[in-house]
């Protein structure tokens, strides 16, 4: 087949199909470990700006500001390449395996769940401007403390607000995981570079990753709609 005078051989791909395969749930599960965590990072930042206490305001806010204000490579680099210099280095675990198991891996899902982390705060922040005051003097006034209040009554509506925007992060975060394999973590687009080498064909692995992270990100954001309109119809 030619495009644009360009001779392309599909058929010499059958073969790395597995390899494709392998490099797709390696992204899938980077991406869902990193989101899962920035989740969980980007809800304990949102406290600690929601709190009274100076000091945590404090820390939450340069954080969201280093972390949001610095490209994610750069951030990905200090976590593989500076802070091993210093002592601080994240071991691999060998029981889940060479690949997922690897420092390479661990680092880059800790790198990429506190990048993830800073801008859930932010969509998790904005879930809970979106929240009527008068929720939290409801709570009050039927005993429950500040806090409380913030656990049992606000926070379950503002995630419930903020799912789609969650989802959003996914697919965001699914794209900007390709970043991980210029530190040679074995993700779909390592795979391009894998077979590119074994087969000097250079246009068709680009093509296939490409497809592949379209069908990816073209699931999700199907799925995520789905999701929002089924929320809206509780509302």
């Amino acid at each position: 087949m030619h495009v644009l005078g360009i001779a392309l051989d599909f058929g010499k791909m059958i073969q790395w199909l597995p390899t494709f395969f392998e490099g797709t749930l390696v992204t899938i599960v980077l991406s869902f470990m990193t989101v899962i965590i920035g989740s969980l990072l980007g809800l304990v930042a949102t406290l600690m700006k929601q709190s009274q206490n100076k000091l945590l305001k404090g820390i939450a806010a340069i954080y969201t500001q280093v972390i949001r204000g610095t490209p994610l490579l750069v951030q990905l680099f200090i976590w593989l390449y500076a802070l091993p210099l210093i002592g601080l280095s994240l071991p691999a675990l060998p029981f889940l395996g060479n690949t997922y198991g690897s420092r390479e891996f661990v680092t880059a899902v800790i790198a990429l769940s506190i990048n993830s982390g800073a801008y859930i705060c932010e969509l998790l922040r904005g879930g809970l401007a979106s929240i009527d005051k008068g929720q939290m003097e409801a709570g009050r006034s039927l005993g429950l403390s500040k806090k409380e209040t913030m656990q049992s009554v606000i926070i379950p509506q503002a995630i419930r607000v903020v799912i789609p925007g969650l989802g959003n992060e996914f697919i965001a975060m699914i794209k900007e995981s390709s970043i991980v394999s210029v530190v040679g973590i074995f993700d779909v687009m390592y795979t391009s570079n894998i077979v590119k080498a074994a087969t000097y064909s250079v246009f068709e692995p680009l093509i296939i990753v490409a497809l592949i992270y379209f069908v990816l990100t073209f699931t999700l954001t199907f799925l995520i709609n789905r999701l929002e309109k089924r929320l809206n119809v509780y509302v």
